[in-house]
């Protein structure tokens, strides 16, 4: 009896310590569906920039690009139109909403699929912070150095 009472606290204690919180459920819940990436642009710096972000395209190709997130598996894509400068076509991803620590904010975090959901990317990935996230739009950043210098990428999405 008492090796029966130890396991099913040990399965409750594994359950309740794999679940995300409520916030990050939230977040996913309203990160699903489809999204235009109507702006990048890059804050903390001066001058122009010229970037390739995800080890994939030029900032200028992703202006545009439609993102797909499915929250029931955690996969997604984002596709990229054609053009001279972009090679266009779909990116897949799994994707997770990651809870930080209280004073920072919850990241978008992705890596790089195949059509039959294999990692192709080493395990390697990338994480955006969640500045703002409602039902409408979304604005995510991630933080690079530009010769030795901070520049903050700004990505601004809208719903369709």
């Amino acid at each position: 009896m008492k090796k029966v009472i130890v396991l099913l606290g040990v399965v409750a204690f594994l359950l309740t310590s794999c679940s995300i919180s409520k916030d990050a459920r939230t977040k996913r819940n309203l990160l699903s569906g489809t999204w235009a990436l109507n702006d990048v642009s890059f804050e903390n710096n001066t001058g122009n920039f010229k970037a390739v972000l995800f080890n994939d395209v030029e900032d200028i190709c992703l202006e545009g690009s439609e993102w797909f997130f499915r929250d029931n598996n955690s996969t997604g894509r984002y596709t990229i139109a054609p053009s001279t400068l972009c090679n266009g076509g779909d990116r897949y991803i799994r994707w997770s909403v990651v809870e930080r620590d209280e004073n920072y904010t919850s990241q978008l975090q992705f890596k790089f699929i195949d059509e039959k959901n294999k990692d192709i990317s080493g395990g390697l990935g990338y994480r955006l912070n969640i500045e703002t996230l409602t039902e409408n739009a979304m604005t995510l950043k991630s933080n690079v150095q530009v010769n030795g210098d901070p520049v903050t990428v700004v990505y601004s999405f809208t719903k369709k």
